[in-house]
C-alpha cells in the first residue's frame, strides 16, 4: 500500500507540474500574439501615414510644378514680376538690321556701336531671340475690308456711267472721261482680289518666319536700401523707375548701332509669354483671338446651393413688396379720384371764384362782387337742401 500511495503522490505531482508548465505555455503564447497583432497595428497605421503623406506630397508637387513652370507672378505696370514681388523685369524689343547687305564703313560704324554699348552697361542683362510664324490673318482682314470699299464704289461708279450713257446729256469727252475713271477703279479692284489670292496662299506656308529679338532687364528689391520701410507697392514703384531708367539708357546706347528699340508695355509682355508658352497654338490661335473665345477660362464654378436659395428668397421678397406698394399706391389713387369726383361741383366753384379774383381789374369789381354773390347764394340754397334731406 505504502508504494502504491507514493506512485499515486508522483504521478499527482507530476500532473500538477504538467498542468501548471502548460498553462506558463499558454500565456506565453497569448502574449507573443498579442504583441504580433500590436505590431501588424503599427505597421498599418504607418502605411497609411507614408501612402497620405505620399499622396499629399504628389499633390503640392503638381501644385508647386504649375506654379514654377510658370516662372512668374503677374504682369504690371510694364513689369514681369518674379518671386512674390522680389524680383521684377522689364524687356526691350529692338528691331534688328541687315548687317551682311551693309558697306564696310556701315559695319564698323555698328561695331563700334556696339562695343560702345558693351561697355555703359552697368547691370546684367539678357538677350533674348524669339522665332515666330508670320500670321497673316490681319493683314487679309485689312485688305478684304478695303476691297468691299473699293467694290462698293466701283459699283456706284457702274451706275453713275450707265445713267450717263441713257441720259444722252453729256458729250463724248465727258463719258471717256467717266469711262476711263471706271476702268481704273475695276483694275484696282482686280489688283486687290489678286493681292488677297497670293497673301492666303502664302500664309499656308507654315515655313515663314520672323525672329523678334528682345533685351531682359533685370531688378531685384533686395538691391533697394532698408534705411526706410517700404510697403510693396513702393517697392514696385522704385523698381519701376530704376528699370525705367536703365532701359531709356540702353535704347539710347543701341541707337548708335542705328537699331531702334522700344519698351514693351504690358500687353505686349503678355503677348510675348502667350507666343513663349503656346507655341504650337500660337500660330493657330494668336492672343486677341484666344482672349475673344475665352481661351483663358479654363473652368467655371457654380454659386453655393445656401447663395442661391438666398437670392431666390431675396427677389421673391423684393417682387412682393413691389405688388404692395403698387397696390397701395392704386388704393390711394382711387379714393383721391372718388374723392375728385363727389367733390367736382364744390371744385368747380372753388376755381371760378379764383378766375375771378384773379381777373377783377379786367371785368370791373362790381360784376364780380355781383357773381359772387349770386354764387354764394346759390351754394346756401344747396346746403339747406341736403339738410332737409337728411332730416327726412
Amino acid at each position: 500500500m505504502s508504494n502504491t500511495n507514493q506512485t499515486i503522490q508522483m504521478l499527482i505531482i507530476l500532473l500538477v507540474g504538467a498542468i501548471f508548465i502548460l498553462f506558463i505555455l499558454t500565456a506565453v503564447y497569448l502574449i507573443l500574439k498579442s504583441k504580433d497583432k500590436q505590431k501588424e497595428k503599427i505597421e498599418n497605421i504607418d502605411m497609411a501615414k507614408s501612402s497620405k503623406k505620399s499622396n499629399s506630397s504628389q499633390t503640392d508637387m503638381y501644385k508647386k510644378s504649375v506654379l514654377d513652370f510658370m516662372e512668374f507672378d503677374k504682369i504690371e505696370d510694364n513689369m514681369i514680376i518674379q518671386k512674390n514681388g522680389k524680383k521684377c523685369v522689364m524687356v526691350v524689343e529692338c528691331q534688328g538690321i541687315n548687317y551682311d547687305l551693309m558697306s564696310r564703313i556701315e559695319k564698323n560704324s555698328v561695331e563700334e556701336g556696339f562695343v560702345q554699348f558693351l561697355n555703359t552697361l552697368r547691370h546684367p542683362i539678357q538677350i533674348y531671340v524669339q522665332t515666330r510664324t508670320i500670321n497673316l490673318e490681319q493683314s487679309i482682314n485689312t485688305y478684304e475690308k478695303k476691297l468691299n470699299d473699293i467694290e462698293v464704289k466701283l459699283f456706284k461708279m457702274k451706275q453713275r456711267y450707265k445713267e450717263m450713257q441713257d441720259s444722252n446729256t453729256y458729250s463724248k469727252q465727258e463719258l471717256e472721261k467717266a469711262f476711263f475713271e471706271l476702268t481704273k477703279q475695276n483694275n484696282l479692284y482686280e489688283y486687290g482680289k489678286d493681292i488677297i489670292y497670293n497673301t492666303e496662299k502664302m500664309s499656308l506656308n507654315k515655313n515663314i518666319l520672323s525672329k523678334k529679338y528682345y533685351i531682359i532687364i533685370s531688378y531685384y528689391t533686395s538691391e533697394i536700401e532698408k534705411s526706410e520701410n517700404y510697403d510693396n507697392k513702393e517697392l514696385l514703384s522704385i523698381a519701376f523707375s530704376e528699370l525705367y531708367n536703365r532701359a531709356q539708357s540702353i535704347i539710347r546706347s543701341i541707337s548708335a548701332c542705328g537699331i531702334t528699340a522700344k519698351i514693351l508695355n504690358s500687353i505686349d509682355l503678355t503677348e510675348l509669354l502667350y507666343v513663349a508658352y503656346n507655341r504650337d497654338e500660337a500660330e493657330t490661335f494668336d492672343l486677341k483671338k484666344a482672349i475673344r473665345a475665352d481661351y483663358d477660362s479654363l473652368y467655371s464654378t457654380a454659386p453655393d446651393v445656401l447663395e442661391k436659395r438666398i437670392q431666390e428668397l431675396d427677389n421673391i421678397i423684393e417682387e412682393k413688396a413691389i405688388n404692395k406698394v403698387t397696390q397701395k399706391i392704386m388704393t390711394k389713387n382711387r379714393e383721391r379720384l372718388e374723392k375728385k369726383e363727389a367733390s367736382i361741383e364744390e371744385l368747380a366753384d372753388e376755381m371760378a371764384r379764383i378766375i375771378l379774383e384773379e381777373n377783377s381789374q379786367y371785368l370791373g369789381s362790381e360784376l364780380v362782387n355781383s357773381i359772387m354773390e349770386e354764387e354764394e347764394n346759390a351754394n346756401e340754397k344747396k346746403k339747406a337742401r341736403k339738410q332737409t334731406r337728411t332730416t327726412k
